[in-house]
């Protein structure tokens, strides 16, 4: 089983994407990174600084205290969230990474594009569909690039996993299963007084911060948008009230492939895509989180191969992407027409866990 599919995982960590020599780039791209949170002080600041095609010039937050915190250890720019909408800093950076609460996407990506910069918007794109729809139009109104931060796009794993399944190597593709849940409140040290808990500002629970993850790498991977949804919703622990604890639901694929996924912010640990075709299972497990090293597995006619690989820095791929992209003047896959149809599959989802009922998803809607 090896040799057929050997040739495909040749150099597993290589950017196929990349046309530049990273080596040779002596002005990459100059970032201002909104929001402050741990999230981008553990992983986007890193990230940015790892890539050879981005470096972070100017950071805001609306908590002074992690600004100041953050530009004494990096000798950033710290400006207030009014000065950046404002564009005191504009002139030191060329594009803008939005790390935001997602119901605050929308303002500072319009003031990005105000500003005529390149725009990375964390992924959901914006609470509601409607305020979705106002962000891309934004970009798209003042001719700036959008791209959302999809990480699982530029991961190697999935990647590779996408080749395979393009080359025919699990046959006819029946059915897709994912998961991705976790222990929210302590893993995140108990508060619960956060952004993530709050309807207003997060727009839903574990489906709008962890099922986009199956929804999106999905889609990659099948190269396909789902054509109907369906999905139910549950919250049983007081601390998740207002939003939903617990989520499961259904993607109907073109050719009856069905993807039937789960996310939890309250259940143990875990994280699993599995592929399963005619004539092979792919495997990711672990596949979702930055913070895990990703198992990558073909299982065929009773065999099981584990591949071996180098481990990459998600962030910093996904960094190296977006700087890559843009110094190259190439464009984004995941750009914001590309998220939207995840905010309608998410919104779908919700309609159908209060109504019961399946939902067909109109790209027009």
């Amino acid at each position: 089983m090896e040799a057929d599919f050997a040739d495909y995982l040749d150099e597993f960590t290589r950017r196929d994407w990349e046309t530049l020599d990273p080596d040779a780039v002596t002005d990459p791209v100059r970032i201002a990174v909104v929001g402050l949170g741990w999230f981008a002080r553990d992983w986007a600041l890193p990230g940015i600084a790892r890539s050879p095609y981005t470096e972070a010039t100017v950071v805001t937050d609306v908590d002074a205290d992690a600004v100041e915190a953050v530009t004494a250890e990096r000798d950033l720019i710290g400006v207030t969230p009014e000065e950046f909408r404002s564009g005191v800093a504009a002139d030191a950076y060329d594009a803008v990474y939005v790390a935001t609460p997602n119901a605050t996407h929308l303002e500072y990506v319009r003031a990005a594009a105000e500003q005529g910069k390149a725009v990375l918007c964390e992924k959901p794109l914006e609470a509601t569909l409607e305020r979705a729809r106002r962000l891309v139009a934004a970009c798209r109104d003042a001719g700036v690039p959008l791209m959302v931060g999809y990480r699982m796009q530029t991961d190697p794993a999935v990647r590779r996993l996408r080749e395979l399944l393009d080359a025919g190597v699990a046959g006819e593709v029946i059915h897709v299963h994912a998961t991705m849940s976790q222990t929210m409140l302590g893993e995140l040290g108990g508060d619960h007084d956060q952004w993530r808990l709050d309807p207003e500002l997060s727009g839903g629970g574990a489906l709008m911060d962890l099922g986009v993850y199956p929804l999106n790498t999905t889609r990659f991977v099948l190269g396909a948008d789902p054509l109907r949804v369906s999905g139910r919703t549950k919250t049983r622990h007081e601390a998740f009230a207002g939003v939903d604890e617990h989520a499961t639901f259904r993607l109907e694929f073109p050719d009856g492939v069905d993807a039937l996924c789960s996310v939890s912010q309250n259940a143990q640990h875990a994280s699993r895509l599995e592929v399963v075709g005619m004539e092979a299972r792919l495997i990711l497990d672990p596949a979702f989180y930055e913070r895990e090293d990703r198992g990558f597995a073909v299982v065929r006619e009773g065999t099981r191969v584990d591949v071996d690989f180098d481990q990459v820095h998600q962030i910093e791929e996904e960094f190296a992407y977006f700087g890559h992209q843009l110094l190259a003047d190439e464009p984004f896959h995941p750009d914001g027409e590309h998220a939207l149809t995840d905010v309608r599959a998410l919104d779908g989802i919700y309609e159908s866990a209060e109504t019961g009922r399946p939902v067909t998803l109109d790209d027009a809607a």
